[in-house]
Order: structure tokens, then C-alpha cells, then sequence
């Protein structure tokens, strides 16, 4: 089976009716891989596929099960793949909220990957919070999770500024995995501005 075929069969999976609720859909589970991916520490495959389906889900087998695992694993490595690579990473999702930001792919995206970021969110802000806080936070805010905080309403009142940041959404993923994979090749977003 090739990849592809491997990566619709987990999109069906993840995103059928029958998983526990809190369980994260593909899109969701893409931004959680992606913020894994990033993570300065190497989270255990069993914890962070558990904390993906919230509830162990009902597989049909065991070769189901090691399927959709596997998938979820080769996932990761994919998304690691691209982000060290000199390519902004590609999202399975537009990068617009749309009139409906609850709705949206990029929302769920967004919640997925601040779900990964939960994990060890100590190590996360350990040794750069400001640089890490600056670079999060258009993913912070179309998660839509931080929005009772006024500087986060203050933000999604404005359009075009969420717009402005959201499309930046790719280019922070790269810098995040350097500032923590790659510290000596600080990318130029980072740079102090003089």
C-alpha cells in the first residue's frame, strides 16, 4: 500500500463518527504531529497515540490497530521530514478561518497542534518563552482556545491582522523546529532587529 493510500485510510479513521469525542480528526492530529514533530523531547509513541484518541478507539483487529498506528507514526517522520527540510511545510488545510472560524480546518489544525504542544509544554517554554510565545502565537490564536483573554479577543476582532498572522502559520513551523533542532542556524525571523 503506498503512503497515500495509508494516509486516506487513517483520514477515514480519525475522522469517522465513532471515535471518542475528544478524540483529535485528521486534521487535528496533523497539527499535533507537526507540534511533536517540533518538541525539544521525544514524547513515547505510547503516550502520544493514547493522548490522540483520548479513549482506546474499537479496532476491528489487531492489524487494523497496528495500521492506523503505523500510519500515525510514518505521519510524524513525514512532517519531521518536511520541516528540516528547506520547503515550508505543507498543511492538509487552507490557511484562512473562514466566516466560521469554529468550522474551519485551520481551527481544528490549530487546536491539534496547541494539543501537542500541552504534552510537555514546560520543555515548549523552557529556554526561549519569549521567542517561542512570539512564534506560537498565531497558532495560539487560531486555535480560537485563548480567546476569553483580552489580548487574544483583541486580535480576532481584526481581519486583517488574523490574516496577516495565519499566513505566517508555515514559515513559524520552520522556525520553531530550528530555534529547538537547530539553534546555531537561527532563522533571519528571529534574528534581534536592530
Amino acid at each position: 500500500m503506498s503512503f497515500a493510500e495509508q494516509l486516506s485510510r487513517l483520514q477515514a479513521f480519525l475522522d469517522a463518527d465513532d471515535l471518542h469525542d475528544e478524540a483529535l480528526d485528521y486534521v487535528a492530529a496533523h497539527g499535533y504531529l507537526t507540534a511533536l514533530s517540533i518538541c525539544p523531547e521525544q514524547v513515547p509513541e505510547r503516550e502520544w497515540i493514547d493522548a490522540l484518541f483520548a479513549e482506546p478507539p474499537h479496532y476491528r483487529s489487531d492489524a487494523e490497530r497496528e495500521e492506523i498506528e503505523g500510519t500515525l507514526i510514518q505521519l510524524k517522520a513525514h512532517i519531521a521530514r518536511q520541516l528540516a527540510s528547506d520547503d515550508d511545510p505543507e498543511l492538509p488545510c487552507e490557511l484562512d478561518l473562514g466566516d466560521d472560524p469554529d468550522d474551519s480546518d485551520l481551527r481544528g489544525w490549530c487546536i491539534g497542534f496547541m494539543e501537542g504542544v500541552f504534552l510537555r509544554e514546560d520543555i515548549w517554554f523552557e529556554n526561549a518563552e519569549d521567542e517561542v510565545s512570539e512564534l506560537l502565537l498565531p497558532i495560539m490564536v487560531g486555535s480560537g482556545l485563548f480567546d476569553e483573554q483580552p489580548e487574544f479577543s483583541d486580535i480576532a476582532r481584526d481581519q486583517d491582522l488574523m490574516n496577516e498572522m495565519i499566513e505566517q502559520i508555515p514559515e513559524l513551523l520552520t522556525a520553531l523546529f530550528l530555534l529547538f533542532n537547530a539553534p546555531e542556524e537561527k532563522p533571519a525571523l528571529l534574528k534581534p532587529r536592530h
